[in-house]
């Protein structure tokens, strides 16, 4: 069976657009992809970071649910560390009371920023150590099993908001296939381990309540365009916006200059992180998506999709279901 296939809307607030624009373009692109027959919607949690608009990811979800009838939202992911299992079982059971059966709940141990914010967010550096811990004491809260006593999630209690647990190495391979969830690998942006990691993540899977057999989804990359040469120009100025934001920290570079670092060691890096993207024509990206589907032993892909270009990054949406999903009824 060919995998599910999802989308990870990394809310990037585009040239010229105001965070606004960026929110409103959320909105319209998920109206879009429940029409399409995607399964469903993730938003990432980043912080002090100008060119992402998902930092209240749950406040974003709430806004695009309101604005849907029937796609699954969620998060992918909410950076555990950064809160108390407690307060997020109230948010997304609230979510969840509001939208039954649509939230979907992944979860991460990095910080989603740097050293800096870490501090402006009151997080303790040694919060990922307790990751595991706090996994199941949300999990706790979401399925009416609180392991705090006296302590119960009054909007989370028994909504069974279903977890996912996200990653780019062998540690979370192995805790979501200890605990039975879901595993999301972010092969969109951390490649490197993803053959290692799923192969992990199979061979070890314990069956849980949640979940009766391992389920892997995959992040990929994704351009499509009427052209081959426009999916190309795209990819181009993708990578030389990162340059600006990853190595730049914001600064504006002209494209020979980005280029010239893209050349570099460092700039050799931000290409790597785009190993697995599908850019091209729909059936160029759907052959990609194909290989790429089987190399990941995937059950469902996540698409980012990444072209700068406003127009170009919708019409992607519409031009990968096309080729990739059935036809709405």
């Amino acid at each position: 069976m060919a995998p599910a296939l999802s989308i990870l809307d990394l809310a990037v607030i585009g040239p010229g657009e105001t965070a606004g624009d960026s929110l409103q373009a959320s909105v319209a692109l998920a109206r879009r992809a429940e029409e399409l027959g995607y399964r469903r919607v993730w938003y990432a949690e980043h912080h002090n970071m100008d060119g992402i608009a998902s930092s209240a990811t749950s406040v974003l979800i709430a806004h695009v649910a309101a604005h849907t009838r029937t796609i699954r939202l969620g998060a992918g992911g909410v950076m555990l560390p950064n809160h108390a299992p407690l307060t997020i079982a109230e948010q997304f059971g609230t979510l969840a009371t509001l939208h039954p059966g649509r939230i979907d709940l992944g979860l991460g141990r990095a910080p989603g920023s740097d050293q800096q914010t870490m501090r402006a967010l009151r997080r303790d550096p040694a919060a990922a150590d307790t990751f595991p811990q706090d996994v199941l004491e949300l999990q706790g809260y979401l399925t009416g099993e609180t392991r705090i006593p006296g302590v119960n999630a009054t909007l989370g209690n028994g909504t069974g908001v279903p977890l996912y647990i996200l990653g780019s190495s062998l540690f979370g391979a192995r805790l979501a296939a200890a605990l039975g969830l879901p595993y999301a690998f972010a092969s969109h942006f951390a490649p490197d381990a993803l053959e290692e990691a799923v192969d992990l993540y199979r061979r070890e899977f314990r069956p849980s309540a949640q979940l009766d057999r391992p389920y892997v989804i995959a992040g990929v990359n994704v351009i499509a365009a009427d052209s081959a040469e426009e999916a190309q120009e795209q990819f181009l100025a993708a990578k030389r916006l990162r340059v600006s934001r990853f190595i730049g920290r914001g600064r504006t570079f002209t494209p020979e200059e980005a280029d010239m670092i893209l050349k570099s060691p460092a700039g050799r890096q931000i290409a790597a992180m785009t190993r697995h993207s599908a850019v091209g024509t729909p059936p160029e990206v759907k052959e990609h998506l194909d290989r790429f589907a089987e190399l990941a032993r995937a059950d469902e892909l996540i698409v980012a999709f990444m072209a700068p270009d406003r127009k170009v990054w919708f019409r992607s949406v519409e031009l990968l279901a096309g080729v990739a999903l059935p036809r709405p009824s």
